[in-house]
């Protein structure tokens, strides 16, 4: 079986588990603990980053190459069109996507989760301990702010960020305006990366993700509660209904994630 070394709240995570469950195959969940975790993966792979997909004795890392090499070994379901200029479009869709929303939407969540103490407490997994929810939910929003600072995420660059996301999902609600996918009538890479990579501006309806299903259809303010950009979002769980498979249901294996094991 297939093997993803992954955050659960990760949307590049999010984005391969999407393009899986797309072309139907079956996979084990593994999530890498912060820190250690990455030691052992980076052991493992030379990668501390997730995205990584085990097949076999081959480890893939990166989120866009994972996605090349099922296309090439699963060929059924192809993600990739054949088509020249619909495959050139394709590619510039996915590697945009990866850079604006999927950059953009991490500085977006942290502004939101450093401004509302619930919504913090809230996108913990739902194994955490309850202590540990009142610790995180406790933390003071100056301290996240002065965090923030320090990792690059300063108020104005927040604001340049959302501001950008606005115009990449006002774009993206006028391409699919009179099409049912990006690129025509067919779903391909570029519609499962925007997907994915947005479930941190605004969660899916639905149980997808190992969050309390209070946050099913919550997000960054300004961004998933605009009706502007309600259309986008609306496709978006379309999408999610038609190809990603839910936690209930599934078997296992492929539902909740296992910690990774240290040696």
């Amino acid at each position: 079986m297939l093997e993803l070394y992954q955050w659960e709240l990760s949307q590049y995570s999010e984005k391969v588990r999407l393009i899986l469950d797309y072309k139907g195959l079956n996979y084990r969940k593994i999530e890498v603990t912060p820190g250690i975790g990455q030691v052992e993966l980076f052991r493992l792979t030379g990668q501390k980053q997730v995205p990584v997909l085990k097949d076999g004795g081959r480890y893939i890392v990166d989120s866009t190459e994972i996605a090349k090499y099922l296309d090439l070994e699963y060929p059924d379901r192809p993600l990739i069109p054949t088509d020249p200029k619909k495959r050139g479009a394709c590619l510039l869709i996915e590697e945009w996507a990866d850079e604006s929303i999927g950059i953009k939407g991490r500085k977006a969540l942290f502004a939101a989760i450093s401004q509302d103490q619930n919504f913090r407490k809230s996108l913990l997994p739902t194994s955490t301990p309850d202590i540990l929810k009142t610790l995180i939910e406790g933390v003071p929003r100056d301290f996240l702010t002065v965090l923030g600072v320090g990792v690059g995420y300063s108020p104005d660059v927040i604001k340049s960020a959302i501001a950008d996301l606005k115009q990449d999902l006002e774009a993206l609600t006028l391409l699919l305006a009179d099409s049912p996918y990006l690129l025509g009538d067919e779903p391909s890479l570029a519609d499962l990366a925007v997907a994915g990579l947005s479930i941190i501006l605004k969660f899916p309806e639905g149980p997808y993700l190992d969050l309390p299903a209070s946050l099913q259809g919550k997000g960054v303010p300004g961004l998933a509660d605009n009706p502007d950009y309600a259309p986008f979002f609306e496709w978006r769980d379309r999408l999610y209904s038609q190809f990603r498979k839910p936690l209930i249901g599934t078997s296992p294996s492929a539902s909740r994630p296992t910690s990774i094991q240290i040696d």
